[in-house]
C-alpha cells in the first residue's frame, strides 16, 4: 500500500453493508454480506478520479486486515479481491475452506 493511504481510516458502514475509505474527497467502497463467522466481499468500487492511484489495493488490504483482526472467514466473490489474493497468497490464511477457486 502506498504510504499516503496508511493513515486513512477504513470505515465499516454496517447500515450500507460496505467498507469505505475516503481519499481526496472521494469514497472508495467494498460491498459485503456478513454472518457471525463469515464475510463475503461482493464488489469493490473506486471513483474514476482515484483510478490508477493504488486506492483499490489500499482498501482491499485494509479490509483483509479488518477481517483477520475480527476473526472472520473470507469468501471473496469480488474479482478485484480474488485477483489480489492470487497475487498475495499469504492472505489465503483467512479464506473460508469452502472456497476452492484460489
Amino acid at each position: 500500500m502506498k504510504d499516503e493511504y496508511i493513515a486513512l481510516p477504513l470505515v465499516n458502514n454496517t447500515e450500507a453493508h460496505r467498507f469505505e475509505m475516503e481519499v481526496d474527497g472521494y469514497k472508495a467502497i467494498i460491498v459485503y454480506r456478513q454472518t457471525p463467522e463469515r464475510i463475503t466481499l461482493l464488489h469493490t468500487e473506486v471513483p474514476p478520479e482515484l483510478e490508477g492511484k493504488g486506492v483499490a489495493t489500499a482498501i482491499i488490504e485494509k479490509t483483509l486486515a479488518y477481517i483477520e483482526t475480527n476473526h472472520l472467514s473470507l469468501v471473496p466473490l469480488c474479482p478485484l479481491v480474488v485477483a489480489y489474493i492470487k497475487r498475495h497468497p499469504e492472505w489465503k490464511r483467512i479464506v473460508d475452506p469452502s472456497v476452492t477457486n484460489l
